[in-house]
């Protein structure tokens, strides 16, 4: 049922997306509908009045007079690039379901590459912000996961260099059908780590289905049911059915990186697993993706590019 409702939704063509947002008008326009959807408040005294500086480019409260940039305390904060050009990037990020690289977006949008990684890591905040908001209810499904490999001749499997752990989270309807995603990077498999992460993004009364890893029973402590289930190893217990999703989306999370990314560090992992996880929670509403992002963006404070570098 769910994929043919995949199959039947249709996202945000290109054509229709510059006709929607081409000009910077029409981006400022939406960005001031979505910052402020009951009208201008004056983030200083609250007063709806206010005038627009077409010179500076910023609003002025009628009452305080005090001066906002439209883009003042969101993650366009200071920038010096248009909106066309957000808007775009933002367009390319939230549509490409396997992600896309910071040398492909600064080609597509005709900036630095390191203007184009900045970029792509505010936007990847948002995601990361937005998605922490929403814990996983109902049945949840749980396993985890390293993302990078072994070097030749080092340690394979657990506890191999270069390799960080991940727990991948699915909740599921009641037919077994794909809801959320969460993919979370974690400091190891300890029950401490795993109770701390449960607490965190799995609401109470939780029904958690994991394998036999002892670490898991750890939500219990969080006030989850936990049922585990040896799975054993193999391509045969990766298919077992009470794991199926879990599995498939690590899976095509895991081919995705490979193909767009080559590997994930830690240092930045959270922001990239974030984004995969916002568009796969979001894949039945690709018409209205940039302008729920939008609306997000203008709520996310302002990353400065010292915070972004440090993860």
């Amino acid at each position: 049922m769910a994929g043919k409702l995949a199959a039947r939704v249709k996202g945000l063509s290109e054509a229709a997306f510059r006709e929607a947002f081409g000009t910077e008008a029409q981006c400022r326009a939406a960005l001031e509908r979505l910052r402020w959807p009951k009208g201008f408040v004056c983030p200083a005294c609250g007063h709806g009045g206010r005038a627009w500086l077409a010179e500076r480019k910023l609003f002025q409260c009628n009452r305080c007079k005090h001066q906002v940039p439209l883009t003042a305390g969101t993650i366009f904060h200071a920038t010096k690039l248009p909106l066309t050009t957000w808007f775009l990037a933002i367009h390319l990020i939230v549509t490409a379901k396997n992600g896309i690289s910071s040398v492909e977006l600064g080609r597509r949008l005709g900036v630095k590459q390191t203007t184009a990684w900045s970029m792509k890591h505010k936007i990847m905040q948002v995601m990361l912000e937005r998605e922490a908001k929403k814990p996983l209810q109902g049945r949840v499904e749980i396993d985890d996961a390293y993302l990078g490999g072994a070097r030749s001749g080092d340690k394979r499997g657990r506890g191999a260099a270069g390799k960080t752990p991940i727990v991948a989270a699915v909740e599921t309807t009641a037919e077994r059908w794909p809801r959320k995603l969460k993919l979370l990077p974690v400091k190891g498999f300890r029950k401490k780590e795993v109770e701390k992460l449960a607490r965190e993004h799995l609401a109470p009364g939780s029904t958690v289905v994991s394998d036999g890893l002892s670490c898991w029973a750890a939500v219990e402590g969080a006030g989850c049911d936990h049922f585990p289930m040896v799975t054993g190893s193999g391509r045969q217990a990766a298919r077992w059915a009470p794991f199926k999703w879990v599995n498939t989306t690590l899976g095509n999370i895991k081919a995705a990186i490979t193909g767009t990314y080559r590997q994930l560090g830690p240092a930045h992992a959270a922001r990239y697993l974030a984004s995969f996880a916002w568009r796969f929670n979001r894949r039945f509403q690709l018409d209205s993706m940039l302008v729920r992002f939008v609306h997000s963006a203008a709520r996310t404070k302002p990353m400065p590019y010292r915070v972004l570098v440090a993860g």
